[in-house]
């Protein structure tokens, strides 16, 4: 048997709505042991970063009910490492995503987020999955830095000042691979500041 849970759960689980402390395994919100453990909790073991999940072992009983099991000598401590995770979009349906898909692979994305909607969407639930991921990782210690082809990926005007001050908020870090703002950017740097303003 795989020690991938022994090492996911030398870490509290990050997710708000399991919360899980360390040495226990994920739970749902039902109370049952989760089947497998949360995107935001293994991903904080850099050896399982590129995973699609790590199931919980049989030994933990999942669906069975949650009980809290004793945390293991060394827990507690905090998180290190950085997370790459990487976002793609294109217009329509015919444009293809691959040259963007293959320089943030390059780039060193360990997970990356991709959809074919238009920029005049209100809602692009890749983009909030992972900026949701993003702030889940960096509230548990991890360093995170979401990385994107160019600006233009994330929108223009009031959108991308609101998903300025959304990354600033979670203290996550922004870098463009390609463009005029092409570069890696601190959440309190001027490139925030300056995107974080609505046009008039």
């Amino acid at each position: 048997m795989s020690d991938d849970f022994k090492r996911v759960e030398s870490h509290d689980c990050p997710m708000s709505t399991c919360g899980a402390p360390a040495g226990s395994p994920c739970r749902t919100g039902s109370g049952k042991v989760a089947v497998q453990y949360h995107t935001a909790r293994f991903r904080l073991v850099p050896s399982l970063a590129k995973a699609l999940n790590v199931p919980t072992p049989a030994v933990r009983r999942p669906g069975s009910a949650w009980v809290e099991l004793p945390r293991p000598v060394n827990a507690g401590a905090e998180p290190t490492g950085h997370v790459r995770l990487g976002y793609a979009r294109a217009s329509t349906a015919r444009q293809s995503l691959d040259s963007q898909l293959d320089s943030l692979a390059e780039a060193g994305a360990t997970r990356i987020f991709a959809e074919k909607i238009s920029t005049r969407a209100t809602k692009r639930p890749e983009l909030d999955a992972a900026v949701a991921l993003a702030g889940e990782l960096r509230a548990s210690g991890v360093h995170v830095t979401l990385v994107v082809h160019e600006h233009k990926r994330l929108g223009r005007g009031i959108e991308l000042a609101a998903l300025a001050e959304d990354l600033k908020a979670r203290d996550v870090g922004l870098e463009f691979l390609t463009g005029e703002l092409k570069g890696s950017h601190d959440p309190s740097g001027v490139v925030f500041t300056v995107l974080g303003v609505p046009p008039r």
